[in-house]
């Protein structure tokens, strides 16, 4: 067997689970909702006069969306995102639901493109939906936010971002700068991390990677270091050729990558036929995890690295529950990682401020936001802070194995806080939804100027 070849476990025959499998399936089609919301308009008609004098009841399911691409660029990593929000979803209905109401939640594909996840996210809301879970990309995120703000309903988005935003109607799950990209830099940079300080930023040519990089800049340049160049690709490129010769020419010594979805087939394609040695030239992802490294060959990325709050191999009994129980429902081949785990999170954080709230309401929701919720994650306790609606983020450090698994080589011992506007970046920024929402500051470009 060669290095590259997996022998993974036949799946265990399934028990039949049929209420899951109708809310997945509804999730995924609209044709059970449109035969559903024929009869509903039907119903005046036919039974006309037999509901006289009765109270009139709730419907018994709350709507809710997911916006998760399912094809295009990005379904290489946020297809798992509308699986775990599906499965949290059915565990949660067939526990009772929330406040005895069954939750419904529907799944259409916005195609990795802005203007239908505006479109979906508008569509969902008309519907009814009460709160929306998912995109992946901040160019996603900002073509919904307008659409959420317009309709004073929430969007849960896990996905580690470039901070310098703050909604009413987002509460942020994934990692910021100050969780992610800073402590990276600190590891890389230190002994731990090889003291590697003549640093190459490669990216994806949006809001992200641009935001990001502009932000390691000014950290990097606080510790008196610069980076040896910078280069951007569009989303859904593969063609890394010209950026590789650029990074070996630089005389970089680590490799900053802020690549998204499947492009970084095409980069570590690239610096695997320049025969480039991880143990010389690491490269270290914020958007590299399980779910990608099942599309890469172990032998263009084993020994390179990745930044994230979580890893599939952590070592915990929450840990290995999980696990279990989405590839019990999903397929015994399937992974967990970030943001996966982040989005569990979100969507848990949800029912216990709506219970807290006992309503669907945003404003009573967000009233519940106030006093800081915890939940029990897979990669340790999360909390909600109310000021600025994200969330505390553990840090740790993967190293790629032949196994498209990660050893975790490093990790800070207690969560980092959020702040999503670093003052290093944004001076004078601040937010604090508790009273007077968000504090401005000076005005900074894309280049840091102000």
């Amino acid at each position: 067997m060669s290095g590259d070849e997996i022998t993974r476990p036949e799946p265990a025959p399934l028990p039949r689970r049929q209420a899951p499998r109708v809310s997945r399936r509804r999730a995924l089609t609209e044709g059970a909702a449109a035969t559903l919301a024929a009869a509903g308009a039907l119903s005046p008609v036919l039974f006309a006069g037999c509901s006289v004098g009765l109270p009139k009841r709730e419907p018994p399911e709350v709507l809710v969306g997911l916006l998760n691409s399912q094809t295009g660029p990005m379904a290489i990593s946020s297809t798992s995102l509308r699986d775990i929000e599906l499965h949290a979803f059915e565990q949660i209905n067939a526990a009772g639901g929330i406040l005895g109401r069954k939750i419904d939640p529907r799944a259409p594909d916005p195609r990795s493109r802005p203007d239908l996840f505006a479109k979906r996210a508008r569509e969902l809301l008309d519907k009814g939906a009460v709160a929306l879970f998912g995109c992946w990309t901040s160019t996603s995120r900002k073509a919904v936010l307008p659409i959420v703000e317009e309709f004073k309903k929430l969007l849960f988005y896990p996905v580690q971002y470039e901070g310098n935003e703050s909604s009413r109607y987002v509460v942020y799950g994934g990692t910021l700068p100050n969780q992610q990209i800073f402590p990276t830099l600190d590891w890389m940079t230190s002994a731990a991390g090889g003291s590697r300080k003549r640093i190459f930023l490669v990216g994806s040519d949006y809001v992200f990677p641009r935001t990001a990089n502009l932000i390691a800049k000014k950290y990097l340049a606080a510790k008196g270091l610069k980076p040896m160049g910078e280069a951007y690709v569009e989303l859904g490129d593969r063609d890394f050729t010209a950026v590789v010769k650029k990074i070996l020419a630089s005389g970089a010594d680590s490799v900053l990558n802020t690549v998204n979805g499947d492009s970084n087939l095409g980069l570590f394609a690239a610096l695997s036929d320049a025969k480039v040695d991880p143990d010389k030239l690491p490269v270290v992802s914020t958007s590299v995890a399980e779910d990608e490294l099942r599309s890469l060959l172990p032998k263009q990325v084993r020994g390179h690295y990745a930044a994230g709050c979580y890893f599939q191999t952590l070592d915990s009994e929450e840990n290995r529950k999980w696990i279990e129980g989405f590839r019990r429902e999903f397929g015994y081949d399937r992974v967990t990682g970030d943001p996966m785990e982040p989005q569990w999170c979100l969507v848990h954080l949800w029912k216990k401020a709506v219970e807290k709230a006992g309503s669907f309401e945003t404003e009573a929701v967000r009233q519940a936001f106030r006093d800081g919720l915890e939940f029990a994650g897979p990669g340790g306790p999360v909390r909600l802070d109310p000021k600025t609606q994200h969330t505390n983020k553990f840090f740790r450090m993967g190293r790629i194995r032949t196994d498209r698994q990660f050893d975790i080589v490093y990790a800070l011992e207690a969560p980092i806080e959020p702040d999503p506007y670093p003052q290093i970046a944004f001076p004078g920024w601040g937010v604090d939804w508790t009273k007077d929402g968000v504090t401005r500051g000076a005005e900074v470009d894309i280049n840091g100027n102000v």
